[in-house]
């Protein structure tokens, strides 16, 4: 058999982040989230229902769903980490939740206002939700093995995202130039639909499901072809006991190591605070400013390539000084973004009336979308980086696990938060100043974390 080059294995693994970003970039926030909330608030309101209580239900619905999928995400995340550090094979479990993933997104496309189901629709999406996420969380325990200079490991991680939002950018141009159509009846390239599909029955926008299931199957390819498991001496089989029994061993000694659990609540505060962002960006768009989603594919266009230039830049000086400063400088930004969010309406910037009919609420969204792709991208892969750093070596499948439990076990804070901020206040708008507060915490609690972690490597 043909050596794997070094080489080779890193752009095989940086094919991940290209296959999978669709899925977070055309479902979970800029075409498929929205058009849940248009239909499902339009279901709602032909039942009987009032329009802004029915835009407020559709949000829950979602919220709901998001929730129950994180809570089995965070459940079963540092289990299956632990199984398969025990086993010493993490490419079996990758190909499972690809699986999930293809079968999850696919599936969205039986979703037509005509016969439109909530449950069934949050079901298929949070089958694939679950397949991206614990795919992921194996993917990135490689990262590790992919260099074995820390320094190093901040630059591929940050190019491997950059390619991921390089992915999901031209993902998002396809789907709005090819397929989804705007109230002209045309796409953003002004042509009619592909293949016919016909904007009466929302075929233009379901589409979004099967396409990313094809997006993934196909750019899956090179990961797979160029990614071998570490033989591991004295590996088990895959035993559930065994994986169980080093799992609680690692719980019960996280009090000696401080740095690590420091670290797994500050990302899990920060975490959720920018899942809230990128989760409700495209339903607040709708909701606030009326935006199309045509418009709203637009928006994510721009985010996502200034993410994909700021995980490079954000890569090089993780590389140069370390992934704390990143971390920290992305969190106060983002910070600052929320807050002008906040300030948005459509007649109003910053708390400043603007004429009737101005753009600049519009260009300030979107300057804020550039913000936080840029920021939050960073975040994302130096966070990744510092995990390998805060992580137990020889346990970095499980330490990932714990990662996503901590990333998962309060997923339902930031929509809960802003779900009874938007309830007491009557604003959508006001709805969103709990992000602040969480990333706040998350900043404090980084006081505690070691730049290098507790474990020696």
């Amino acid at each position: 058999m043909t050596q794997i080059t070094a080489r080779k294995r890193i752009w095989g693994w940086y094919f991940f982040d290209w296959a999978s970003q669709p899925y977070n970039t055309l479902l979970l926030t800029f075409i498929f989230g929205p058009y849940f909330a248009q239909t499902a608030t339009a279901s709602l309101v032909e039942g009987g229902m009032e329009l802004s209580a029915a835009k407020a239900q559709a949000q829950a619905y979602w919220g709901y769903g998001l929730a129950i999928a994180g809570i089995a995400i965070a459940i079963l995340a540092p289990i299956l980490g632990a199984v398969a550090d025990s086993s010493g094979k993490r490419l079996p479990w990758v190909w499972l939740f690809s699986l999930l993933y293809v079968v999850g997104s696919g599936a969205l496309w039986w979703t037509a206002p005509q016969d439109f189901s909530v449950l069934w629709a949050l079901f298929f999406f949070g089958i694939g939700l679950i397949g991206m996420e614990f795919a992921t969380i194996f993917t990135n325990a490689y990262l590790p093995e992919l260099s074995p200079d820390p320094a190093e490991r901040g630059r591929i991680s940050g190019d491997g995202w950059a390619f991921g939002y390089a992915g999901g950018v031209l993902a998002l141009i396809i789907m709005i130039a090819l397929f989804q159509s705007g109230s002209s009846g045309k796409t953003m390239a002004g042509l009619s639909p592909l293949f016919g599909m016909d904007p009466a029955t929302k075929a233009d926008t379901r589409v979004v499901g099967p396409l990313t299931a094809i997006w993934f199957a196909v750019f899956m390819i090179p990961f797979f072809l160029y990614t071998r498991d570490t033989p591991k001496p004295a590996a088990a089989r895959y035993r559930l006991g065994k994986g169980l029994t080093d799992l609680v061993q690692t719980l019960r000694n996280l009090p000696r190591h401080p740095s690590l659990m420091a670290y797994l609540g500050s990302s899990m505060f920060y975490r959720d605070a920018l899942n809230g962002m990128y989760t409700f960006g495209g339903l607040y768009a709708s909701g606030v400013l009326e935006w199309s989603i045509q418009e709203i594919g637009i928006f994510g266009i721009l985010a996502a390539i200034s993410g994909a230039i700021f995980c490079v830049i954000g890569g090089r000086v993780d590389r140069r000084i370390g992934p704390m400063p990143v971390i920290v400088f992305c969190c106060i930004i983002l910070i600052f973004t929320a807050c002008l969010i906040i300030s948005l309406t459509p007649t109003s910037v910053l708390g400043m009336t603007v004429a009737q009919g101005s753009t600049l609420p519009d260009i300030m969204f979107y300057l804020a979308g550039a913000l936080i792709g840029a920021a939050g991208g960073a975040l994302q892969a130096s966070s990744r980086n510092m995990m390998t750093r805060q992580g137990n070596p020889d346990r970095m499948t499980e330490s990932f696990g714990l990662y996503a439990l901590s990333g998962k076990a309060t997923s339902f804070i930031a929509p809960a938060l802003i779900a009874l901020t938007s309830d007491i206040t009557g604003s959508q708008r006001l709805g969103i100043t709990p992000v602040v507060g969480l990333f706040i915490v998350g900043l404090i609690l980084l006081a505690w974390v070691k730049p290098n972690g507790d474990f020696e490597k």
